[in-house]
């Protein structure tokens, strides 16, 4: 996945601008920040616009695709594999909310949608939530759901849990860095307190056993904070961001396997 010519950039905010992301060689630069109807909730116009934009890319590759509130860009990408394969999502809440707005996807349901409706879904492992907002959770398809609460994490009862993983098929990776800490991340949501040792262990474990088809990472600030803030967490992000690329450059070889999706 080193210097794959499909690692890229969602620019919907501007707020990669204040990084040095915007000139890395290894990955495209996507504008979207004239899309409208996008933020938190996507139309039907704009996730067929964010479609067209991401397709030449295929699935593989690091796609960096700004703050959570646009975190349903996963469900958009993984809606082009057509073949079997399991979503791996860490993240501090669920995103398998109840649709406030009736066919408008948002960051807050996208995982549940994924989850019901995608048929070539095996799996959807869930890693970070809180106990209680996983109890919430109002699937159809809770068969195909596998969750690991922060607290499981914390009292090692996941690792019981994990001979519940189903192997056999590519694993899509979605990382949603609310689910560290704000010792090494800042996002515009409220955060959980994983460490970063404890999400590269993780990550380290599945990149070990299963093929990985792609990876998406958000969690980006807030970019209207007052200045001194906003360079203060921009600076503490693109830390994260670059340590994130080099663990996974370090870890997935160049000869990863595609996945097939619609040109």
């Amino acid at each position: 996945m080193n210097n794959k010519p499909n690692n890229y950039i969602l620019d919907f905010t501007h707020v990669y601008c204040d990084e040095d992301m915007k000139d890395n060689p290894q990955f495209h630069w996507i504008d979207c920040s004239d899309i409208e109807g996008c933020d938190l909730y996507c139309s039907d116009e704009a996730a067929a616009e964010i479609r067209k934009r991401i397709m030449p890319y295929g699935i593989n590759g690091i796609h960096f695709i700004d703050s959570g509130n646009f975190h349903y860009v996963t469900k958009i990408t993984t809606d082009q594999i057509k073949r079997p394969f399991s979503l791996v999502v860490f993240d501090h809440h669920t995103d398998m909310q109840r649709p406030l707005v009736d066919g408008m996807m948002s960051c807050g349901d996208w995982a549940g949608l994924v989850l019901d409706q995608n048929p070539n879904l095996k799996q959807l492992i869930l890693i970070g939530p809180e106990a209680a907002d996983i109890f919430q959770i109002d699937a159809v398809r809770k068969d195909r759901l596998l969750t690991f609460s922060a607290e499981e994490l914390k009292n090692g009862t996941a690792r019981k849990k994990s001979a519940n993983i189903l192997s056999g098929v590519p694993f899509y990776i979605s990382i949603d860095k609310d689910v560290l800490s704000t010792r090494f991340t800042e996002t515009n949501w409220n955060q959980g307190d994983m460490t970063l040792d404890m999400l590269e262990h993780l990550l380290g474990i599945i990149l070990s056993h299963e093929t990985v088809c792609g990876i998406d990472i958000c969690g980006e600030c807030q970019p209207d904070l007052p200045l001194p803030e906003y360079m203060e967490d921009e600076e503490k992000n693109e830390r994260i961001n670059h340590e994130l690329i080099d663990f996974f450059r370090s870890h997935i070889s160049n000869d990863t396997p595609s996945v097939s999706h619609n040109r």
